[in-house]
This record gives structure tokens, C-alpha cells and sequence, in this order.
């Protein structure tokens, strides 16, 4: 596979599958290694970030799920390849930061990807569509069980597996599943919901993760705690409130469909027709609108279009895809003018 192919494939977490798809965008797996012996990312100097480099390198190609995968040194690529592979979360916004020395392994169907020398030496992400979180974890296991006969981790008796943040110290695990709440938010539950989930040890945030605003009315729901609790009691717990979730949002959409049914299909009624007309439309308001006809998928007023489409399209009008479709540089008005036309164009 060539970086340039990414365009022409749609990520597999888009793909609508998956238990509770509908709004269960995705789960995903996160685990933080570092290797024994060797200073982490921010103390380390040239040669040691380039020993990581060449030895995870060599790990990572001979394990059987990773060896046809795409290797890219992130110091060779553009703003715009870094921002591209950041909106399909391949890699976080701190690994387009300062890329000498960084690399990223994707591999097929992105459904793992691994960064080298983010903030730690080893970032392993799996990410799959729908409430997939047990699923996701085995393949997780396999790669990671794969990688410590050739690279021994950084791990203490009493602390677990050390991490370069101590938030991440313990199990080096971060489950994260992302969620499509309208319901919620359009029946003004979703701050006291915010604040349960933060008495319950996890964090919400937004589309694109750390540091993002909710947008469209997507969050990303995880654990804060990797300490004193195992990988698979970590990933119970959070997918049991996920389940909670998911019952409360079908709850709420149950009542917007009976008691505000006029409402409602009034809101996603003009959000396809703005859609379906606009000729110059920015990123958020597109976002605000696309949330709006996935809502009417899921009632059942929106027919003509099914929920991967519409997953892909989230993604397609994203800055960095809109550029790489166009194979040319776009200004801000540009890329609300192009946003729009492609839009037309999937929606005819």
C-alpha cells in the first residue's frame, strides 16, 4: 500500500458495522509502551530516538498482522499529509508536531496504526467500527504479545508499565469509544450525562480526541484511569456505561419521534435541503447539519441514504481530504466552495 491509496479506501472504523453502529460510531484501543533500557521520548537525545526507530521498526514489519503495512517517517510529509492522516485518526495532533525522528505504521484497512516517538516510544492504536471494544482488544493483544518478545517493555513490580505521563502509568491503556448522542443534546441531558461520566473516572471529549471540542454532536467517551485496574476490567466497565448510553440516547429518540415528531422532521427536513443546495458551506455548519440527517437515518425520515455514506462523508469534507481529492492546495473559501459541490454530488 502507498500513502496516496489512503484516499481511495474508506477507514474501516467508517464502515457502519458493529454492534449499536447506529450510534456507536467506533471503539478504540490505545496502549503507551516504552522499552526497557532506554530514555523516554523527551529525554532522549538524536541516537537514542533513531535506536527506537530502527528497532521497532524491525519488530513491528515481522509481526504477522503488521507486515504489509505502511510505513511513513513523518518528517517527510507535508503540513497537509499530516493534517490528512489526523483527520482519520491515524495519528495524534502531537505527532505532526516536531516530526524528525517520528514515524507511523498504518496498517490494512487502518484498523491499527502505531506511532513511534510520540510522547512515548510506542503508541498502539486499534480502531474498529460499532461498540467492537472486547474485539479490538484481542487483535490489540496479539500485536502487543508479538512486539515484547522482541522489545522488552519499560514495566515496575509496583507501578506497571511506565509511561513518559504517570496518568498513562499502570496498564498503558486507553479505551475510548466514539458516540453519536443528538437526542441527548437536543433534549438538554447531555451536561448532567457529561458530569456522571466524570464521577465514573471517565473523560468526554471531542471528534478528533484530546484538546477538541464536541462537534455535531459527536463525543468521545474513555477511561481516565490506567492504574489498579486490569485491561479487561477497564474495558467491562466501559462498555457496560456505554450500553447505558446508547439506551438512554435510544430512549430520547423515542421521544423526539412521538412527542416532537413535527419538530424534529421539520429540523432534518431543512438540514438535507441546505445540504442538498448550498453552494458554499464551512466544516462546522456542514458537520451540524450531517449530524442532523444521521439522526434522521436512525428515525427513520431519511431513506435515501445509509449510515456508511454517511460516516464517510464526515470524513470526506474534512480540510485535508477536501486538498488531497482536489490534488491541490485550497484556501479556506475555496475549500467551503469545493466542500459543498462534493456534497451535492454524494447526496445526488
Amino acid at each position: 500500500m502507498k500513502f496516496n491509496d489512503l484516499i481511495n479506501q474508506t477507514s474501516e472504523w467508517l464502515k457502519g458495522t458493529g454492534a449499536e453502529s447506529d450510534i456507536v460510531i467506533s471503539s478504540r484501543i490505545r496502549l503507551a509502551r516504552n522499552i526497557n533500557g532506554l530514555k523516554f521520548v523527551d529525554w532522549s537525545d538524536p541516537e537514542t530516538k533513531e535506536r527506537v526507530m530502527k528497532i521497532s521498526k524491525q519488530a513491528i514489519f515481522s509481526d504477522n498482522y503488521m507486515k504489509d503495512s505502511l510505513y511513513v517517517d513523518m518528517a517527510s510529509l507535508s503540513l497537509l499529509n499530516s493534517q490528512f492522516l489526523i483527520e482519520r485518526h491515524l495519528i495524534s495532533r502531537e505527532h505532526a508536531v516536531n516530526t524528525k525522528y517520528k514515524t507511523v505504521f498504518i496498517g490494512n484497512r487502518e484498523i491499527v496504526s502505531i506511532m513511534v516517538n510520540e510522547e512515548d516510544h510506542l503508541r498502539l492504536q486499534v480502531i474498529q467500527s460499532g461498540l467492537v471494544l472486547n474485539d479490538a482488544w484481542k487483535i490489540m493483544t496479539s500485536i502487543e504479545n508479538s512486539l515484547e518478545k522482541k522489545l522488552k517493555f519499560a514495566y515496575s513490580d509496583e507501578w506497571g508499565y511506565l509511561t513518559a505521563c504517570p496518568t498513562n502509568t499502570g496498564t498503558g491503556l486507553r479505551a475510548s469509544v466514539m458516540m453519536h448522542l443528538p437526542a441527548i443534546v437536543i433534549t438538554s441531558q447531555i451536561n448532567n450525562l457529561i458530569n456522571d461520566l466524570s464521577k465514573l473516572g471517565l473523560t468526554v471529549r471531542g471528534f478528533f480526541g484530546e484538546g477538541t471540542a464536541a462537534a455535531g454532536n459527536f463525543f468521545q467517551i474513555s477511561n481516565q484511569v490506567t492504574m489498579g485496574r486490569g485491561e479487561e476490567e477497564i474495558i467491562d466497565n466501559l462498555t457496560r456505561i456505554i450500553r447505558q448510553i446508547v439506551s438512554q440516547e435510544r430512549g430520547s429518540r423515542r421521544f423526539l419521534k412521538v412527542r416532537k415528531k413535527d419538530i424534529i422532521e421539520d429540523k432534518i427536513s431543512r438540514a438535507c435541503a441546505t445540504l442538498e443546495a448550498a453552494h458554499i458551506i464551512t466544516s462546522s455548519e456542514t458537520i451540524d447539519l450531517l449530524s442532523l440527517v444521521r439522526l434522521g437515518i436512525g428515525l427513520g425520515v431519511v431513506k435515501k441514504l445509509d449510515i456508511h455514506k454517511l460516516n464517510e462523508l464526515l470524513m470526506l469534507i474534512q480540510p485535508a481530504h477536501l486538498q488531497k481529492q482536489a490534488c491541490v492546495e485550497l484556501s479556506s473559501s475555496e475549500r467551503d466552495i469545493k466542500r459543498a459541490e462534493l456534497i451535492r454530488e454524494k447526496l445526488k
